[in-house]
């Protein structure tokens, strides 16, 4: 497929974004172009936070959060086989289910426990607000990188439902496997670090690298005024 857009000059490299700040500029210089006005950037919590503020500023689009998690594999929380979404989907990577034997009652005890998480998010996050209308929009969907991508295709798979008019995938860094997973579900995919080889983690493309708090998400989403005044 032609739909991604990528940065040659960083292909297959490590260590490329100075933090996710950064990875979010760089990231909407490739969106030139190609971003509607009238688009929205929806960044998904919390990694994506910092990405997706930086490209709705340089690309002078609005900003919301759209609350979607993965469900970490037991004994592994930096690992997941699928993911929920914001209307409490579960999308199983089944694959990964059967390699690893998970019973019924594990993957039950990570979905109850996923769901926990995404309530909590949501009332820290969006402060009881409605979700965005998104029927007829472009929607940019902005994350700091893609392991597995099933976190990602919650998020596709929710905006297809609320028919946005085009689904833009956005991120900084992404394994190619995990790029041709997206490819046929997003109508764009923007990627400035695309990577090969048997081993990927997000946190090589980046040499400031750490696990966001709530309080460094909200104080992040009320800069950019999403809370109002």
């Amino acid at each position: 497929m032609d739909n991604l857009i990528e940065d040659a000059g960083l292909k297959g490299k490590k260590r490329v974004f100075a933090d996710r700040e950064d990875a979010g500029r760089r990231l909407a210089s490739l969106l030139e172009g190609v971003a509607d006005p009238k688009g929205l950037v929806l960044a998904i919590p919390a990694g994506g936070v910092p990405v997706a503020c930086a490209v709705a500023r340089e690309c002078r689009l609005p900003l919301d959060v759209l609350i979607v998690r993965k469900l970490q594999i037991p004994d592994n929380p930096e690992a997941g086989f699928g993911a929920i979404g914001p209307a409490g989907e579960v999308l199983l990577n089944e694959r990964i289910v059967d390699d690893l034997r998970l019973s019924q009652k594990e993957i039950q005890a990570q979905v109850s426990e996923t769901q926990r998480v995404l309530q909590s998010r949501e009332k820290v996050f969006r402060r009881g607000r409605p979700q965005p209308e998104l029927k007829d929009r472009q929607v940019i969907l902005v994350d700091d990188g893609l392991a597995s991508g099933y976190t990602m295709m919650a998020a596709v798979d929710f905006a297809r439902q609320k028919e946005a008019r085009q689904v833009i995938v956005a991120v900084p860094t992404a394994s190619q496997r995990t790029i041709h997973f997206l490819q046929p579900a997003a109508d764009v995919l923007v990627c400035s670090n695309v990577r090969g080889g048997p081993v990927f983690a997000v946190a090589d493309a980046y040499e400031e690298w750490y696990d966001l708090g709530d309080e460094e998400v909200v104080s992040l989403l009320e800069a950019s005024g999403l809370f109002g005044s």
